[in-house]
């Protein structure tokens, strides 16, 4: 296909809303990408629509779907096809590694696919380029999808401009994983609940274990955990909706503070994720006690540590500044959406209403360790009866979405970036944090024109 006219004019609007520059950053946890260019590479749309042997017309609908969920979420389309005679779903899955630039590139092609799972993360940037369809209509017609029916702060991720523009699929927060022994060797018989008594424990354990073991991991290379902190004590990551940056305001300084005072102090390693070769063995023989993840390692930890230690590690929710309320954790994870060039966008929504559906989304955290973002999928006993579980099901009624906005992952990079600056480099945390806001900014200019230019429009 000739990539001109339109689309060429769509590579200039990807220009000015991203610069070129293709993030690729923890969504789901599962994988980090780095910088990088994108080549426009020539998709070719499948077969759309094709006779039975009855001679009726069967509609062909395309789903792409990332890593293993790809994978998985094949075995619960049988059922779907059944219920629905005369639809049928080609599933694609595609490396999370290769699915932000293979999805631009089906955007500036006219290639994309009906349905696919996108990192909520990704939804503003796709928003802006018109490649998604506003779901509000169909949400407020459908007898399956239900707003009240999901967590707030996973639902809130989907939501651009007070318009919806994909239901979530399945969640990720993060969690405190612990050794509930050696915490209770420190003298702690339960998880504290607050920065103040975390702290403490910390110490009382750190006293404990001795010089060549930790409290606590925090790989120096991740940018949710000061992110968090920050967001407990009060930042708003962005300011002035999303217009520039507030990392250097008195609320996230009061976070990082408390992050970086625990590598000062000895309670962390001055560890990236890399210079630690076996996560599993390490907690294992308890080089740290405490270590901030996602739920994909409630099955990873279950497969991995020895039958004699599984009852002593456990999962708690994080603890906040002044107690659980202020406890906040990241609102991440996947969402269907449904492409605005679809040429079938009725029989593509029936298979979204079908993924969200509790029943089906119990059936694919079986297959997958995906934690459902609907409530009353909770109820089942798969999951009320998992221990390990419960503390995501808790986490999940005191999430929050990163500022949703295009520019939100490069962002985050250099956050860990700038953090990083001050946990090995001795760079003073208020010097470092002006510099972040002031690159922060920059990345942001683009945003703040385009918003000036909407504004201006509108005024009369």
């Amino acid at each position: 296909m000739c990539l001109r006219e339109e689309g060429l004019a769509r590579v200039e609007q990807i220009r000015v809303i991203r610069g070129f520059r293709v993030i690729r950053q923890f969504n789901s946890g599962r994988w980090r990408g780095r910088f990088g260019q994108w080549a426009l590479v020539g998709l070719i749309p499948l077969s759309a629509a094709c006779g039975n042997a009855d001679g009726a017309r069967e509609v062909e609908i395309r789903f792409w779907a990332m890593g293993a969920e790809g994978e998985q979420v094949a075995k619960l389309v049988p059922q779907f096809e059944r219920e629905n005679p005369g639809i049928r779903v080609r599933v694609q899955q595609i490396p999370w590694t290769a699915a932000h630039e293979k999805l631009l590139t089906a955007h500036v092609g006219k290639s994309t696919p009906d349905v696919a799972q996108l990192g909520n993360t990704w939804i503003p940037e796709f928003e802006a380029l018109g490649a998604l369809r506003a779901l509000g209509t169909l949400i407020e017609t459908s007898s399956v999808i239900d707003q009240e029916s999901f967590f707030p702060g996973i639902w809130a991720t989907n939501v651009v401009d007070d318009t919806v523009y994909g239901i979530p699929w399945y969640v990720d927060t993060r969690v405190l994983f612990y050794r509930k022994d050696l915490l209770a060797q420190a003298g702690w018989r339960e998880m504290p609940t607050t920065w103040a008594d975390w702290r403490r424990a910390m110490e009382d354990i750190k006293r404990t274990v001795g010089k060549d073991r930790w409290a606590i991991f925090l790989p120096t290379n991740e940018w949710a955990q000061p992110a968090i902190l920050g967001m407990q004590a009060g930042s708003p990551i962005l300011k002035d909706g999303g217009r520039w940056g507030a990392f250097s305001d008195p609320e996230f300084m009061r976070a990082l503070e408390f992050y970086l005072g625990l590598y000062r102090d000895g309670l962390a390693p001055v560890y990236g994720n890399t210079d630690v070769a076996n996560l599993f063995q390490e907690f294992e023989r308890g080089l740290f006690v405490f270590y901030i993840t996602g739920p994909w390692n409630i099955g990873e930890f279950g497969r991995r540590l020895p039958d004699e230690l599984q009852d002593d590690w456990a999962t708690a929710p994080l603890p906040g500044p002044t107690g659980p309320a202020s406890g906040l954790s990241t609102a991440g994870g996947s969402s269907l959406v449904l492409f605005r060039e679809s040429e079938h966008p009725d029989e593509a929504w029936k298979f979204i209403e079908f993924m969200s559906r509790p029943e089906i989304q119990v059936r694919f955290y079986q297959l997958t360790g995906d934690l459902p973002p609907r409530l009353e999928a909770w109820e089942d006993t798969v999951l009320s009866r998992n221990d390990k579980a419960r503390a995501f099901r808790e986490q999940l009624d005191r999430v929050q979405p990163v500022p949703l906005v295009p520019e939100i992952e490069l962002i985050m990079a250099k956050l860990i970036e700038y953090a990083e600056q001050s946990i090995r480099g001795g760079v003073p945390p208020a010097d470092a944090m002006r510099r972040l806001d002031a690159e922060v900014n920059t990345i942001l200019e683009k945003r703040r024109w385009m918003l000036e230019r909407r504004i201006a429009r509108a005024a009369p």
